[in-house]
Order: structure tokens, then sequence, then C-alpha cells
């Protein structure tokens, strides 16, 4: 710990107790909360912002974009809140992204609406202390879905009306037990239903059932939006070797891609940990996170 530039009271009095100062974990934090970044089919979108603080200095901090997952559904925005302000201990901004919820507008209005975020941070990141050269977006469950899918198309595809001179690409990927390939996961055991068109997935496609509309399917796979000839993202995948909801062979089946076109992937599977307990709440998890974002920026 630095000292501080100011003299030590040498005052004592008798029977209190005194310590060496030592401070054990990183930075207070600021909080923006609300924050209006677009108004997509009638909703507004807003950012949860979280910054690091140093008292007496104009820091300005690497970002981590943050997607809730709810199977794509009206997102519990600070859900993962403990996790992130852990990360933001470490010194990271944290911005975490509402996106319109599927009932109200399907696939792919969530992709669109997380590179909006994207576009309006980058624009605005002076305003909040971001260093907006070194973005990392992350994701659990169903918004590492749209994470992965905002992440690999970048400028290519699906971009939003707003800001368009502003660029959507970022520096790396966390994918936290995200879904891949949405018609491949009815034939793994799940405590779910991934098939019907009331099911997260169906309503995703706009309330169709996945085995009558294949072709509605087929955009919502990440690997299929993988070009050999433009260089994606660094991607860490983790993901629970018993998760009920996800089955673990949506994350084998992206790595797989990933390899066969050489691009640079990292994958941890999390032994006996569900879907997003087990193991995903410790430090060994955010470890293994911060060192792969440190790596790729």
């Amino acid at each position: 710990m630095e000292k501080l530039n100011f003299p030590e009271s040498e005052e004592l009095p008798e029977g209190v107790r005194e310590i060496e100062a030592e401070d054990t974990f990183g930075y207070c934090t600021e909080l923006y909360p609300d924050v209006e970044y677009a108004e997509h089919s009638g909703k507004k979108l807003h950012l949860q912002i979280m910054t690091p603080t140093v008292f007496g200095q104009d820091l300005k901090w690497p970002l981590i974009v943050y997607v809730q997952g709810s199977s794509w559904h009206k997102q519990k925005l600070f859900q993962s809140l403990p996790t992130l302000a852990r990360m933001c201990e470490r010194g990271y901004a944290i911005a975490i992204v509402e996106h319109r919820e599927s009932e109200l507008a399907p696939f792919p209005a969530q992709v669109i609406d997380v590179k909006t975020a994207i576009r309006f941070l980058r624009l605005n990141g002076r305003n909040y202390h971001i260093d907006t050269d070194k973005i990392a977006l992350w994701g659990d469950s169903s918004g590492a879905h749209s994470a992965l899918i905002a992440g690999i198309t970048g400028d290519t595809k699906y971009l939003p009306e707003e800001y368009p001179e502003v660029s959507t690409e970022v520096d790396c990927i966390v994918d936290w037990f995200g879904p891949t390939d949405l018609m491949a996961a009815v034939q793994h055991p799940a405590v779910i239903d991934h098939d019907s068109s009331t099911s997260p997935a169906g309503i995703l496609i706009g309330g169709k059932s996945l085995h009558d509309h294949p072709e509605d399917v087929y955009p919502t796979n990440p690997v299929v939006h993988l070009q050999p000839d433009r260089e994606t993202p660094p991607i860490l995948i983790m993901h629970g070797g018993r998760d009920p909801l996800v089955p673990f062979n949506q994350s084998c089946i992206l790595y797989e891609a990933l390899k066969q076109m050489d691009k640079e992937v990292e994958f941890v599977k999390l032994k006996n940990a569900g879907h997003g307990w087990g193991g995903f709440m410790s430090e060994t998890a955010l470890n293994i996170v911060e060192n792969f974002i440190k790596r790729e920026k």
C-alpha cells in the first residue's frame, strides 16, 4: 500500500489497539445507474456502469461489457453484480447491458442491442473513465450466446442504426456456459424444453418450433458466423460438467469449430459445476477470466 504524504498522528490513548494499515482488495467503486443508451422497439435500454476509483487521480480503466443471461427473457440485471463487483475491485470498468426480451423482439434484436451498447460506450467512455481501446465482451448463458454472435460478427452484420461511425469490434470474448447449436441441444439431457414454440429458444426465433423452422434457427448459431479469412476475437469458454440447462456439449461444438478454423480459444471445464453455480462464483474462476483478458489486451 502506498503511504500517504501526510504526517502520522502520534496520539494513542491508553487502551487503543493499533494495527498496520493494509488494503487486501483493489479499489473503491463509482456507480452510474440506469444510463440510457438507446430506445428500440419502444423500449428504453439502459447500462449499469461501475468503475474503480482512486482518490485524487483521473484514471481510465479497461472495460468489460457484460450481457446478463435470462433465457433471452427480461433480464435480472443485478444477478451477477457480486461477481462483477469483484472484477471492478481488480481494476476493470463494468457495463451491464440491458437488451430487448425475446417476447418483444426476436433474434437478432439482442445482438443488435449489445452492439449499440458497445458503440455508445466507445463514444461516451470518457464520461465514465473508460479506456475505449480495451474492451472485453463477457456473457453468461443466453447472454453469452448474444455476446458470442456480437463479438464474432463485429462490424460485418447485425449492425445498429445508431452511431454508424463507431466500431463494434472487441478485443476478446468470455463465454460462460452459453448455448451454441440450438438444434443440437435437444439431443442431450436437460431439464428444460429446447424445441417447442414456447421454449426459450422457440420464443427467440419468433414463437416457432425449432424442428419445424430450421431456417430460422440457423443464424442463431455462433459457429455459422465464423469466417476463415476474418480475424475472430480470442474466446474463453467456461462450462460446468453438470449443467442441467445448457448441455455441456454446446460448448464442445463451439470449441471444436474454433479449433478447426485455427481460431484462438481456451476451454475450461468446471467439473461437477452446474449452470453458473458450484464453481463459477470463486476466485479461481475469476482468476481464469482476468488472466485471459489481460493476455488478450
